[in-house]
Parts: structure tokens; C-alpha cells; sequence
């Protein structure tokens, strides 16, 4: 592999990737083209995908309503595939302000969201995000009052969990695009809220 000019040994992890990869090819399991296609799939996945459903949850009335009820289908309905996975829409309100986490390992919605920050992994936030939520959500500069509920929500190898944040104020008639725009990974984890700007 080449380096600012000079060759670096593989890692454990890449020389396990490329071994794998091989040995699929080599085994006619997958072909280059398939794994190209599904590397290139992966990568496509940001959390503007999940931006754009939030976005729509804000002008449509109906279709929040579906997102609520099945977050699976309504994100299909967008052209978004949730493959196997139920995907559960909680909606933060005036009394209620949710938050996500997996207390186990690291499942998100990957589909929706991206690569799940460091941060999401780390064993810091997933013990502290259920003891002491409010403290953690005030080292992400989010300090809400303590008449506001927080919820914390804990993903499974099955379920995953998406916060519909509260729409800000100042974004009347505001196109569904820029809605989009304002929404962050951070906020449908729950750890931020959007800022009209």
C-alpha cells in the first residue's frame, strides 16, 4: 500500500479485508463488480439520507404519522431500503427529549445515518448515556431544562432507533431542502438539536 511515497505494511484489519475479498472472488461466492457495487453502496449512506426523512416528517403531517407508526415503511416509501431491521422513530417534544444508544456494541442505522461516530462507540457514552444522560447531553452543549424528560433508548441487533427532532422555530415556509440542511447526524442520535440559521 502506498504512502506519501513510500510503501507501509498492511494492517491486520485491510490485509483481513483483502484476504477476504480474494478468497470470495477466487471462490466465485462474489464477483469484483458485486463488491465494488456494495463497497460504493456503503459509502453513499450519510446522514443526509436521514436529514431528508426528518425534513419531510416536517411538512407532511401524514407521512410523520407513518414514520411514527412503522419508521421501516415510511423510510421506504422514500426510496430508502431498511433491510431487515425495524427502524423506530422517536419524536422529541417540549416535555420529552430523546436520545440513542446501543449499550452493547454500536448498531445504528447505518442506512440512514452513515458510519456511526467514534464517539457513538466509545465505552464512555454507552455506559454514561443510560446513568447520567443529562450530563452526558450537556458535554455535547446541549443543556435542556429539568422539566424536560429524557429518554434514552437502547438499540438492538434488530431495531434500530432514529429521534424525529422538534422542527425550530423561524423555519416557516422554509422548502423541505433546506429543512434538510439543518439536520445533523448528532440530532436524530438525539445528542443535538437543529438550529435555523
Amino acid at each position: 500500500m502506498k504512502d506519501s511515497g513510500s510503501y507501509q505494511p498492511y494492517s491486520y484489519f485491510q490485509l483481513m479485508e483483502v484476504s477476504l475479498r480474494e478468497l470470495l472472488v477466487e471462490k466465485g461466492v462474489l464477483t469484483e463488480e458485486q463488491i465494488a457495487a456494495t463497497v460504493e453502496d456503503i459509502r453513499s449512506r450519510t446522514p443526509e439520507r436521514g436529514a431528508r426523512v426528518v425534513a419531510r416528517a416536517w411538512v407532511d403531517s401524514d407521512f410523520r404519522a407513518r414514520l411514527i407508526a412503522n419508521g421501516t415503511r415510511a423510510c421506504e416509501e422514500l426510496g430508502l431500503d431498511v433491510p431487515a431491521l425495524r427502524l423506530v422513530v422517536v419524536e422529541n417534544t417540549p416535555a420529552v427529549h430523546n436520545m440513542v444508544v446501543c449499550t452493547l456494541c454500536s448498531c445504528y442505522p447505518r442506512m440512514l445515518l452513515g458510519i456511526p461516530p467514534d464517539w457513538y462507540k466509545s465505552r464512555n457514552y454507552r455506559s454514561r448515556a443510560v446513568r447520567e444522560p443529562r450530563a452526558v447531553l450537556s458535554e455535547f452543549g446541549l443543556d435542556l431544562s429539568q422539566e424536560i424528560k429524557i429518554r434514552v433508548h437502547d438499540s438492538t441487533a434488530d431495531m434500530r432507533y432514529l429521534v424525529l427532532p422538534m422542527r425550530p422555530a423561524g423555519t416557516a415556509g422554509w422548502s423541505e431542502e433546506r429543512l434538510a440542511a439543518i439536520v445533523t447526524r448528532d440530532c436524530m442520535i438525539g445528542v443535538a438539536t437543529p438550529k435555523a440559521s
